[in-house]
């Protein structure tokens, strides 16, 4: 349910209304514009129906969700989430690019790596210290040591590092680390790790299932944003079809879907969807098009000799060559680069 508060109400309308969903047994969300309130209601459908709200003074309507998840709707925040991280920011027009390769192999990859990236313009670097891999020999990632190494690449460029959170034993050492907790597609339906996620001040990166649902990937949100945790960035990573030219299918409808649903910024990661470097430069200049608020892009200094994903990294210099392509589009589309110059 949704509390629509009329223009200006005061704080002891908006609070009279809180409270009495509180004993209700009902949890209130609020999204305070300047002019509007807006309360998210959560709870026993039935008993929150039965409350008499329209008649509450301050109340100018009572809106029922039918929708599994509200508080990540539109209809519950009009307006665009921006995510601020320093000088970076992202959604409400800024527009983010995260670089950097999919692991994190050694001091001087990580170094050389965020050297080209802030240079050619990212906004922020990503760089992966725990992998999980399909192989249970593939190489599985530095671990707390590489979480030191990005962590010190971020800071020598100043750029905000990213980086994913495999296990929910390891979301506090993580978050040590990391400006951005990420969740891969394998642990977007990982309950536990998502209600943890939500007690935490550190932005959420939740990136799509391999075949879930747009609705399954708002709902897998809001437990982030049920927890208290309103810094969540969706990813549109690609999802598994029956084509195996690619590694996955780039669902570029689902960014524009998701704009039209949500509040939450929504970036596409070109690199994973396609596996295969050539694609990634026109699949990006395509989620530009499509309305994504951001890009995640594997960049390696040496992608044959990389430790994972080479095929889908690009080279500093490529990288360099993408970002140069991608400014023009998105002033085009209204939107710039989210960070301060």
């Amino acid at each position: 349910m949704l509390v629509i508060m009329r223009d200006h109400a005061s704080r002891d309308q908006v609070q009279h209304v809180v409270d009495m969903l509180s004993e209700a047994g009902a949890e209130a969300h609020l999204s305070e514009g300047e002019v509007k309130t807006i309360i998210g209601v959560i709870g026993d459908r039935e008993i929150i129906y039965s409350l008499e709200l329209e008649g509450l003074p301050g109340v100018e309507q009572v809106i029922r969700v039918l929708k599994p998840f509200k508080l990540v709707g539109r209809d519950f925040q009009p307006e665009d989430t921006v995510v601020k991280l320093g000088a970076s920011s992202i959604g409400g027009g800024a527009f983010a690019v995260i670089a950097g390769p999919c692991s994190i192999e050694s001091e001087e990859q990580m170094l050389a790596t965020a050297r080209a990236v802030k240079a050619a313009g990212a906004t922020m670097l990503r760089g992966g210290a725990f992998k999980p891999r399909t192989s249970p020999y593939a190489f599985q990632g530095m671990g707390v040591e590489g979480l030191k190494l990005l962590r010190a690449a971020g800071d020598a460029v100043g750029l905000p590092v990213v980086t994913e959170v495999l296990d929910v034993r390891d979301a506090a050492v993580v978050a040590e680390h990391a400006d951005i907790l990420q969740v891969g597609a394998r642990n977007m339906q990982n309950f536990m790790m998502l209600d943890e996620l939500g007690t935490m001040r550190k932005p959420i990166l939740l990136k799509r299932g391999l075949a879930a649902t747009i609705e399954e990937l708002l709902s897998a949100a809001e437990y982030v944003l049920k927890g208290g945790n309103r810094d969540v960035i969706l990813c549109e990573r690609g999802i598994r079809t029956f084509e195996t030219y690619t590694r996955n299918t780039l669902d570029l409808a689902a960014v524009s879907a998701l704009k039209s649903l949500t509040h939450l910024p929504v970036i596409s990661d070109p690199s994973h969807a396609t596996g295969r470097r050539d694609l990634i430069a026109p699949m990006a200049k395509a989620s530009v098009a499509a309305g994504a608020d951001g890009l995640m892009i594997e960049v390696h200094p040496d992608p044959e000799r990389a430790r994972c994903d080479g095929p889908q990294s690009l080279t500093p210099a490529d990288f360099g060559t993408l970002m140069e392509q991608l400014v023009p589009r998105l002033a085009v589309e209204g939107k710039h680069l989210g960070i301060a110059s």
